[in-house]
C-alpha cells in the first residue's frame, strides 16, 4: 500500500505536467497521446560506462507529445522500466547466470526537435523511482538456482538521469533507439565491520529499443 500512495503521486505529478503543457500550446497543433514498449539493454557502471554484464528486459508504458512549434514539442512519458545487470560465471565451482533486476517507474521529460517530415531527436531529464528489485541465479545443473526478491528499502528509491535518442515516425507507428544515462547511485551507504561501504556502488546505464503506437 504504501508503494501504490508513492506512484500516485508520480501519475498525479505526470498528469499536471501534461495539463499545463498543453495549456501553453499556441500554435492551435492536437496534442498526441499513445502507448509504447520496447527492449531494454542495461548495466551498471562506476567510472565508465561499458557494454559488460548486461541485462536484456523490457520497458513499457504512456506518453503524450505537445507541440510548441511546427518542429519542437515537449513529450512526457509514463513508464515501466526494467533495469539492472547480469553476470555469466563459470569457474572450478560452478557456472551459470546470475541476474540483478531494478524495477522502476520511469518519468521521461523530453524536449523533441522534429529534423524532418518522419525524424526526430529527443533529450531530455529522466526521474525514476525504485518498486522493488529481484536477485536470480541460473546455474548449469540447477543445484544452485535460486530467486530472491528486495523492497526498495534495499537501495536508493529515487533515480534521476539523462536520457537521448532518435526516432522515426510514420504515420500512427513511431521506432526509436534512446540512451539512459543515470546520475544516481543505486545502492545505499552500509557500514559492515566498522567500514562504510555502497552497495551496489554502481549507476544505471540503460539503451531502450521501443515501438510507439499514436492513439489519436
Amino acid at each position: 500500500m504504501k508503494n501504490l500512495g508513492k506512484i500516485s503521486v508520480i501519475l498525479l505529478l505526470t498528469l499536471g505536467i501534461t495539463t499545463t503543457v498543453n495549456a501553453q500550446v499556441s500554435d492551435g497543433s492536437s496534442p498526441q497521446i499513445g502507448i509504447k514498449g520496447g527492449v531494454n539493454f542495461s548495466n551498471m557502471y562506476t567510472d565508465d560506462v561499458d557494454d559488460n554484464n548486461m541485462l536484456t528486459s523490457f520497458n513499457a508504458g504512456l506518453y503524450t507529445s505537445f507541440p510548441l512549434t511546427d518542429f519542437i514539442a515537449i513529450q512526457p512519458e509514463l513508464l515501466y522500466s526494467v533495469k539492472g545487470s547480469e553476470l555469466v560465471y563459470d569457474n572450478a565451482f560452478a557456472s551459470g547466470t546470475a541476474k540483478f533486476k531494478l524495477n522502476y517507474i520511469e518519468v521521461p521529460l523530453l524536449l523533441k526537435i522534429n529534423l524532418a517530415k518522419n525524424i526526430n531527436v529527443h533529450a531530455g531529464p529522466y526521474f525514476a523511482y525504485l518498486i522493488d528489485s529481484q536477485i536470480t541465479n541460473e546455474s548449469e545443473g540447477g543445484s544452485l538456482d535460486f530467486e530472491e526478491n528486495y523492497d526498495n528499502d534495499d537501495f536508493n528509491k529515487f533515480d534521476t538521469g539523462l536520457s537521448a535518442g532518435v526516432g522515426f515516425d510514420l504515420n500512427n507507428l513511431g521506432i526509436g533507439l534512446r540512451y539512459n544515462y543515470g546520475l544516481s547511485t543505486v545502492g545505499k551507504e552500509r557500514t559492515v565491520a566498522g567500514q562504510t561501504y555502497t552497495i551496489p556502488d554502481g549507476k544505471n546505464s540503460n539503451i531502450s529499443l521501443y515501438l510507439a503506437l499514436k492513439l489519436n
